[in-house]
């Protein structure tokens, strides 16, 4: 019998999955923070093998579990002990392997005449399109083409894969012979075209389907925060909806807030007596002078200002028992130019319009030098040379002492520009050799920059070759460290004991004070805003395993300020005062 609330509601869930699998029926699992979603997605792939895991070997088919990361990916694999019926690959992987084959089929679908390809065939002087040119992927993904081969970008994998399934009936049913079975692990992040035609195409509609393909659809609604082109929330007739509502994560005080954000799947907890803490303080007392004005950081603290608010809370934790070593607490913020002057990158900080350019990475030289230049840096300088081969993608071509000795010049080379040297100057460096491939966003803004083009997004990478490459690994510590931000998932699917997160402005796409009013009078019009500040607020507060704290530094009406004390309690809504 299960022990605690918690673990009775997880088996009810996995009921519900063992009876889909056993009756052919798709489905979806909707499971919130701390529920335990790679654990019922395990127990599925097990119940599949229990039941058909010889047939599917027999038949030389697999069960396809699709994964947002290799990490996720290897995870998953190594706890059913890599079995030869179960294929567990990122989706880029996944999609590869089902349409490499089809070599004519890809020619023919391949948008040779868009933008992107038009640029590489001009580059390549090459005036015969496609032509019987082998098409190829690797993990680089970065697109070229030469007069033999074709390589493929991430996303052109994607859109071919769709458009094989989309177009061609012989291809659907191969590939639902070859994966009669489709898990695919963080439905809420995955792509949105690759989903819908997963549903168009292979879900079987009626009470009683046919025997074919089961698709069955583990994540969470509410932990998007990414606005790429994924899919989101799924909503289909022919998808039988189960809920877990575990959370063996959080503390119950928690576990209660995020009841009351999200009525709609009330979670258990694993240990009803269990201690716990969670208060929200604020900023509104403040009268030492005028709050910020200009239109992204309206009503937010000066910078100093929010700096000593935040350091003044700190004290108050730690003197009621908090500790901020790094692996006990996690600090998140959204207010990161209080720290970016004395961290050191607040020369970046300055050219931007918009915070989520270098916060969020979206800027594509600031995603380039802090995902590739400054982690290649860092692997070189520990010499962890395995480390940052991975992360280039592949090894250059070293055949001889000769070739190494020009690598490790390259490499020495550029880290003494990086200890004093500009951006543009590290920018140059690398485009001086094809030892680290300049991504084609870069390339192309590069290209532009060298031909004198004027255009807005040009003004900011001008100003950025400007500046001291040292600002860099300050701003990749932060993101990492207090962002809750990440390409890697590493804060969605993260825990930790103690959580402080720091709401401020300066961002074109977030405002939790409208987000809160809106809460409270329940008014959703812009939806996509709504959700996009609801599931961040979500994620990062379901993160703490026992204390939460949240700090405003933008001032807060009283329409927000009613919502969370309907969420926390009134008792704990603190107005901060210095």
């Amino acid at each position: 019998m299960p022990d605690n609330p918690s673990q009775a509601a997880a088996q009810e869930a996995l009921t519900e999955i063992y009876e889909c699998i056993t009756e052919q029926k798709s489905f979806i699992v909707e499971a919130g923070a701390g529920a335990g979603k790679t654990r019922s997605l395990v127990e599925a792939l097990r119940c599949v093998l229990e039941n058909r895991g010889k047939e599917l070997l027999a038949n030389c088919q697999q069960v396809a579990c699709i994964s947002y990361t290799n990490v996720a990916s290897d995870e998953i694999a190594s706890r059913i002990d890599s079995n030869p019926a179960i294929h567990s690959s990122t989706i880029h992987s996944f999609c590869w392997l089902t349409i490499k084959d089809y070599q004519h089929a890809l020619r023919k679908v391949l948008p040779i005449d868009a933008e992107q390809w038009v640029k590489k065939l001009n580059e390549a002087g090459i005036n015969d399109g496609v032509g019987m040119r082998k098409i190829t992927y690797d993990k680089t993904g970065y697109r070229s083409i030469d007069n033999t081969t074709i390589t493929l970008h991430h996303n052109d994998v994607l859109e071919l894969t769709v458009k094989l399934i989309e177009n061609y009936p012989k291809f659907r049913k191969l590939f639902s012979d070859r994966y009669p079975v489709i898990f695919i692990d963080e439905y809420q992040d995955t792509n949105k075209a690759f989903v819908d035609a997963l549903i168009k195409h292979f879900l079987k509609s009626g009470d009683k389907p046919e025997k074919g393909l089961l698709l069955g659809f583990f994540g969470d609604s509410w932990q998007k925060i990414y606005d790429n082109d994924v899919c989101g929330a799924i909503n289909h007739p022919s998808l039988e909806r189960i809920s877990l509502r575990s959370n063996f994560r959080s503390a119950p005080v928690i576990i209660n807030i995020l009841n009351k954000m999200r009525d709609d799947l009330k979670q258990e907890t694993a240990n009803p007596e269990a201690d716990g803490f969670a208060a929200v303080y604020h900023t509104n007392d403040w009268t030492n002078g005028k709050r910020r004005e200009s239109t992204h950081w309206k009503g937010d603290l000066p910078a100093d200002d929010a700096n000593s608010y935040l350091e003044h809370l700190m004290e108050m934790l730690r003197s009621d028992g908090w500790d901020f070593a790094p692996d006990k607490t996690k600090i998140l913020m959204l207010t990161h130019r209080v720290l970016a002057k004395k961290q050191g990158y607040d020369n970046i900080a300055n050219i931007f319009r918009y915070s989520e350019s270098y916060i969020g990475k979206k800027d594509p030289h600031i995603s380039f030098l802090i995902d590739m230049v400054d982690s290649v840096r860092t692997a070189y300088e520990n010499k962890k040379y395995g480390v940052m081969f991975e992360i280039l993608g592949s090894r250059p071509f070293l055949k001889s002492i000769d070739d190494k000795m020009k690598w490790r010049g390259f490499m020495d080379k550029l880290l003494e520009l990086c200890n004093e040297d500009t951006i543009g100057d590290i920018i140059e460096h690398i485009k001086s050799k094809e030892y680290i491939r300049l991504p084609e966003s870069v390339q192309s803004r590069e290209d532009k920059l060298k031909q004198n083009k004027d255009e807005e997004d040009l003004t900011e990478v001008r100003e950025l070759r400007k500046v001291k490459y040292k600002e860099i690994p300050p701003l990749a510590d932060f993101i990492n460290k207090y962002s809750p931000f990440d390409t890697q998932h590493g804060v969605k699917g993260a825990e930790f004991e103690n959580v402080l997160f720091v709401i401020g402005r300066g961002w074109s796409k977030y405002d939790f004070n409208e987000f809160l009013e809106d809460a409270e009078k329940n008014i959703k019009a812009n939806s996509q805003r709504y959700e996009r500040n609801r599931n961040l607020f979500y994620v990062v507060c379901s993160r703490a395993k026992k204390r939460l704290a949240v700090l405003f530094t933008q001032e807060l009406s009283n329409e927000a300020i009613n919502t969370l004390k309907r969420w926390f309690g009134s008792d704990v809504i603190c107005a901060l005062k210095l």
